[in-house]
């Protein structure tokens, strides 16, 4: 919490994304800060932390939490996500839900819904992916099923922005009167080294097979300036091939591309190792920090 006065009538409070694994959470946020402050990818379980955005204006502050996907677990890291998630909504002012504008409202939607409290705003997205006719539908849809008692419902593309300004105004308008929780101009607080290690983990997805993503952990373990060494970790010899590609293909491409959004100059050195069933190890899952 900062110190210096606000101006009359300053608005700041917290906000959960909630929502089941990949509806576009980590896109609306970086939509929101108009930076990139979480990694994304077309794969579920991308989010694996609690990620903790800014939008700092002069009327208000608005401190975003975007969280891992709930789901039905299968392993511990599972198990550890879900709980992320599900303990953060005990923590903020608002909760937004976000389901699919192109998809059914599901059980897993349910799943979620009855877990939020009542005020809670329901953002359909993707609606870049569906007809007005659809979006009509998918509201009215959503309003009889998912229960939320004065829940409010707002169709938007986190994709393309529209409809988002709309709704940043009307979480803006719910928050109570107080303080900025961060200086000025801060748009997340995430470690870099971490950050670094997450968008390692981003290109990794992009660039290794399907059956690979969840497989896959990244951790940096030196970082003296402009060298930074950044662990990948996965669960079986098997994958240390795929993620190393032919003739060191995929490596280089992630190399290449994670440095191009670090500061001029870094050196990025990216190791394998194996951790066999990662995953399914409670320890070894504290260790990397998720």
């Amino acid at each position: 919490m900062t110190d210096s006065p606000e101006p009359r009538g300053f608005r700041s409070g917290f906000v959960a994304l909630i929502g089941r694994p990949n509806v576009g959470k980590s896109t609306l946020l970086n939509k929101i800060i108009g930076a990139k402050v979480t990694i994304t990818a077309s794969v579920p379980h991308t989010t694996r932390t609690r990620v903790r955005a800014v939008l700092d204006r002069p009327d208000a502050q608005v401190v975003f939490l975007d969280t891992p996907g709930i789901h039905k677990p299968k392993t511990a890291l599972g198990t550890r996500l879900n709980a992320t998630a599900s303990h953060t909504v005990s923590d903020v002012d608002l909760c937004v839900l976000m389901v699919e504008a192109n998809t059914l409202i599901g059980s897993g939607d349910h799943f979620i819904a009855h877990r939020l409290p009542a005020g809670t705003i329901v953002a359909i997205n993707k609606t870049d992916k569906a007809s007005r006719s659809q979006v009509l539908e998918h509201l009215a849809e959503a309003a009889s099923a998912l229960g939320i008692a004065d829940a409010e419902y707002f169709p938007i593309s986190a994709r393309t922005g529209d409809g988002v300004p709309e709704l940043v105004e009307h979480l803006v308008s719910r928050l109570p009167q107080g303080p900025r929780y961060f200086p000025p101009g801060t748009v997340s607080d995430v470690p870099e080294a971490f950050f670094v290690a997450e968008l390692v983990r981003e290109q990794l997805i992009r660039h290794a097979e399907e059956e690979l993503p969840h497989s896959i952990a990244c951790r940096v373990t030196e970082w003296e300036w402009p060298r930074i060494r950044c662990e990948i970790i996965v669960e079986r010899e098997s994958q240390k091939g795929i993620v190393i590609g032919r003739g060191g293909a995929v490596l280089k491409a992630t190399g290449i591309a994670v440095r191009e959004q670090l500061q001029p100059g870094a050196y990025l050195e990216l190791f394998v190792k194996v951790e066999k069933s990662w995953q399914r190890r409670p320890e070894l899952i504290e260790r990397l920090g998720y």
